[in-house]
């Protein structure tokens, strides 16, 4: 009880930090990192394609979503003979959906407690030098976390853009029996590979501003102006 008291007393409202280029780049880093994670999570999409058995044509959707396990979910290809194929979507790519994922929503939580420092407990975080150092440190982590993630994530996007192509998909049909009807829509997931990248030129550009609040970039010892007294005859 007595923390929070203590926390709540030290609490003063300024929004001055987020005009300056270290508080407004860091709202620019929640929202791109909001606007990251959202257009992964939750995406589902589909591939359709037609099979003609006997002037009857049947529409196949394989249907695959996010953290793209594509196994996980069978669609039916007909035989032409009454029977049908159980085939899957070949390849797992949720570790790099998920890893992109999880940096975005640690990326989120850490925006939105230094955005609470910076206008709320501003002296607390300029009475030392702790403040901006572990500042710095963490956002060079997550600059990194980023190039780490977004590379991996643009890869595994193009490999489930192969693994999930109609055109590719209706190879397992006979000759003359499949053809592609609808193409997923994978504009979504291409936007997130984007914001990826963004976040990554944002926390890295923003280390500067950062680093200039440190102790590292301010010199140890001002300069000391000496007075040369004017000696009168």
């Amino acid at each position: 009880m007595e923390i929070v008291q203590k926390v709540m007393s030290g609490f003063s409202l300024d929004l001055g930090p987020v005009k300056e280029p270290l508080g407004f780049i860091r709202i620019l880093e929640w929202v791109f990192t909001i606007c990251a994670f959202a257009t992964t999570g939750g995406y589902v999409g589909y591939s359709v394609f037609s099979a003609n058995c006997q002037s009857t044509e049947t529409h196949v959707t394989a249907q695959f979503a996010y953290p793209f396990r594509l196994p996980n979910t069978p669609y039916l290809i007909p035989n032409c003979n009454g029977s049908y194929n159980r085939t899957y979507l070949q390849g797992d790519y949720s570790s790099s959906a998920e890893f992109f994922v999880c940096v975005g929503v640690f990326g989120f939580l850490y925006c939105t407690f230094s955005l609470v420092l910076y206008v709320g407990y501003q002296q607390l975080y300029r009475e030392s030098n702790r403040g901006p150092i572990i500042d710095l440190i963490v956002t060079g982590i997550f600059a990194f976390l980023w190039l780490v993630s977004s590379s991996a994530w643009g890869k595994g996007l193009t490999d489930i853009k192969y693994a999930t192509d109609p055109d590719i998909l209706i190879k397992t049909c006979s000759p003359s029996v499949c053809k592609t009807l609808t193409y997923p829509s994978m504009g979504r997931l291409n936007a997130s590979v984007l914001f990826g990248f963004l976040n990554l030129i944002l926390w890295a550009g923003n280390c500067w501003f950062i680093y200039k609040e440190t102790p590292f970039h301010k010199p140890a010892n001002p300069p000391v102006i000496e007075e040369q007294g004017v000696s009168s005859s």
